[in-house]
């Protein structure tokens, strides 16, 4: 069996342009571009890297971006002011805080000043907890979460006799950006849900039995190819830079699977780089969008 491969960029390209269409449809009907704030703490290099990568993809799909860069020395008290501040300016309907943030500030206490309209990384304490309800939903969904369902929904539609609804799902790792929001997802999506981790006894029979498996650890090759079970989808969020000599820059990015062994089992899946990231980036233009548009609704 070869795998059917779930190609993130072409995916959110498409995505990409519904919205950039929806973008000039709300500049055009109500006056509005929607506004993207990305808050920089520090000057960690892979962070600035993601920050120019989503400020160059909302000038792609015409939305404005706004970038406050600011000294890792900030207390917690005037990273929280400032982002209220932010909050309140009319022309920002988004506010992204590039985690992760300096050890001495609390992430959570920071994500609370996100005013929840305008929480479209969907952190905010209270988004998650309504993710975790039945029957309720929040405003936004995290992002890297919400592209891996919306790959898997893509999934659905190309692969013979796979639905989300009524399989077993394995999510790998527990952080709070992927792990359990992604597993409060599949749960919504009606899926049997199995959340694995470092103290998790026999991985390998867990993934044997798992119609979906999604890796998001960042170990990679910690699940092996012959693992999966046959027809399974895998989505693997990882990317790690590995070391390699043979390869042209002397490093390759590898994902938490064994991909080439994989790709002879599995139904789909993602290639790294190239899959769970591209979503990543489209879906918080998506719910950038979402936040501009309710400003208008009743």
């Amino acid at each position: 069996m070869s795998a059917l491969i779930l190609d993130g960029k072409a995916i959110a390209k498409r995505l990409q342009a519904d919205i950039a269409q929806q973008v000039e449809d709300l500049k055009a009907s109500q006056n509005t571009t929607p506004g993207l704030a990305a808050v920089l703490v520090g000057a960690n290099p892979a962070s600035q890297m993601y920050v120019k990568m989503k400020r160059n993809r909302c000038a792609e799909v015409g939305m404005a971006s706004f970038l406050h860069e600011i000294p890792a020395e900030i207390s917690q008290e005037e990273l929280e002011a400032k982002i209220r501040q932010i909050g309140d300016d009319p022309n920002v309907h988004g506010i992204l805080v590039q985690l992760p943030l300096p050890d001495h500030i609390d992430a959570e206490g920071v994500m609370q000043a996100i005013p929840m309209h305008k929480d479209v990384d969907g952190f905010h304490p209270v988004n998650i907890g309504r993710l975790a309800m039945k029957g309720k939903e929040p405003l936004f969904i995290p992002a890297t979460p919400f592209g891996c369902l919306h790959l898997l929904q893509e999934a659905e539609s190309l692969v013979d006799d796979f639905q989300i609804s009524g399989s077993n799902a394995l999510v790998i790792g527990r952080s709070n950006i992927v792990g359990m929001p992604m597993a409060l997802l599949l749960v919504k999506a009606n899926a049997t849900v199995t959340v694995a981790h470092s103290r998790t006894k026999d991985i390998q029979a867990v993934v044997e039995q798992s119609d979906i498996v999604i890796g998001a650890v960042g170990r990679p090759g910690m699940v092996k190819g012959e693992w999966f079970k046959p027809g399974a989808v895998a989505i693997d969020v990882a990317t790690v830079k590995v070391d390699d000599p043979s390869a042209k820059k002397g490093y390759r990015w590898a994902g938490d699977f064994e991909y080439e062994a994989a790709q002879e089992r599995v139904a789909a899946i993602t290639p790294v780089p190239g899959g769970v990231g591209p979503m990543t980036i489209a879906m918080l233009l998506k719910n950038t969008l979402r936040a501009a548009q309710a400003t208008f609704e009743n």
